[in-house]
């Protein structure tokens, strides 16, 4: 059976970088989504093949959802590029980590044997990565739209009345709110993805061949699943820290 480890491993060294197994399936998934867009958009055409007609349909899905929850166009056209590239970022590592060959294809390395591809998701760096980014994204986004001073007093703005202390405490919490996210986010996706994974192995070494195939169909559906809650959290997210603002500034 395939043994099953919790940290990657390190599969060769560029310079001072250590390359392990989940950074090579991250950049395997980054070349797939190149790869797919470029196909879609090779020759566009006022009457649209397979392959752009597909992408188009997507595009078009994930800005109706952006516009549905911010109610606001200006905000769509600026959050859709953001928002849209998480979605297919995080499908693609999730569904490129159900090909053949990962875990089983050996890479005879100086520390020892391992898989050459792990499912970038079932690393928790990968995760924690992509949080950060959408949490110091959304606070990039919002001090774009909101302007620094107007954006930071949601965090720190102490007035020197007890109301003023009050808010001022608030403002510690939604700090301490900010990192939960982070921490949130990471396991939410890391958790959903390495116990699928684990599944996975354990049904194809208990019972192999035909019976894992529709474990394989639920793990195609998770991974769309969890790759659309990260994403409409970060939406929500982002959309709320601009209209709470917004509010604020209005009293």
């Amino acid at each position: 059976m395939e043994e099953i480890h919790i940290a990657s491993q390190i599969l060769f060294q560029l310079g001072p970088i250590p390359v392990t197994n989940s950074i090579l399936a991250t950049w395997l998934g980054m070349a797939v989504l190149i790869g797919v867009v470029a196909l879609a958009t090779r020759q566009l055409s006022m009457i649209p093949g397979t392959m752009q007609n597909a992408a188009e349909a997507v595009i078009e899905a994930l800005y109706g959802l952006v516009q549905q929850v911010t109610l606001d166009r200006a905000k769509t056209k600026q959050f859709f590029p953001y928002i849209a590239t998480f979605f297919l970022f995080i499908l693609i590592l999730n569904w490129t980590g159900l090909l053949p060959g990962f875990g089983s294809i050996i890479a005879h390395t100086g520390s020892g044997e391992f898989p050459l591809l792990r499912a970038a998701n079932t690393d928790l760096n990968t995760p924690l990565a992509i949080a950060l980014i959408s949490v110091l994204g959304t606070q990039i986004l919002a001090i774009s739209a909101l302007g620094l001073g107007r954006h930071m007093r949601h965090y720190l703005h102490f007035v020197p009345t007890f109301e003023g202390v009050i808010n001022f405490f608030v403002g510690l919490l939604h700090i301490l709110g900010e990192v939960a996210k982070v921490l949130s986010f990471s396991f939410r996706l890391f958790g959903n993805v390495f116990a699928g994974e684990v599944l996975l192995i354990v049904i194809s070494f208990l019972v192999p061949y035909i019976v894992p195939v529709p474990f394989y169909a639920l793990e195609l559906f998770v991974g769309m699943i969890q790759a659309l809650v990260f994403t409409m959290l970060t939406l929500v997210f982002l959309t709320n820290a601009t209209m709470v603002h917004e509010t604020e500034g209005s009293h």
